[in-house]
């Protein structure tokens, strides 16, 4: 099984690969305690779309994989970018039980907000996920998000990205 470390080095080795294709350098893996069900980054340049987040990216591909059955274990999102609040909320769609993130999305991340969230009844197959560890390689990837500032991507995404850091 992948320890904190190692799977958000995944999350950063797809992000690092984004920003070689000229996109906002995130990058996430879904998996379970046997197999990686997903891996990719941001695609926004390459679509032309906003909703191509890297984390919802690479749930649906671990949901194509899945269909309804269930994970052989824990699934889990690695990802270098705390999740917002679409992308939290496809986790907990999904069933991730565990997410490990390296830096905090100050004005998006969802980690704040979902410690708020109250339901009324927490479904087993519709919950929060019981681990949430943001800082994990913050270094590492605050490094990725300089590269894209100082690149040539649009400026309001690179003044973004510096603000990470």
């Amino acid at each position: 099984m992948l320890t904190p470390f190692a799977a958000v080095g995944l999350a950063l080795d797809v992000a690092r690969e984004g920003l070689e294709r000229g996109e906002m350098p995130i990058g996430a893996v879904v998996f379970d305690e046997d197999r990686i069900l997903g891996r990719a980054h941001t695609q926004e340049k390459a679509l032309g779309r906003r909703i191509v987040h890297a984390d919802l990216l690479a749930m649906e591909q671990a949901d194509e994989v899945l269909g309804f059955d269930k994970p052989r274990g824990l699934l889990t999102l690695a990802v270098n970018l705390e999740p917002c609040l679409m992308c939290m909320g496809a986790a907990i769609t999904l069933g991730v039980r565990r997410i490990w993130y390296a830096l905090e999305s100050p004005n998006d991340g969802a980690d704040a907000l979902l410690k708020l969230w109250e339901p009324p009844v927490e479904q087993p197959f519709f919950s929060r996920p019981g681990e949430i560890i943001g800082g994990i390689r913050s270094a590492e990837s605050r490094q990725l998000f300089a590269e894209y500032a100082a690149g040539d991507g649009p400026s309001g995404m690179r003044a973004w990205a510096r603000s990470l850091g």
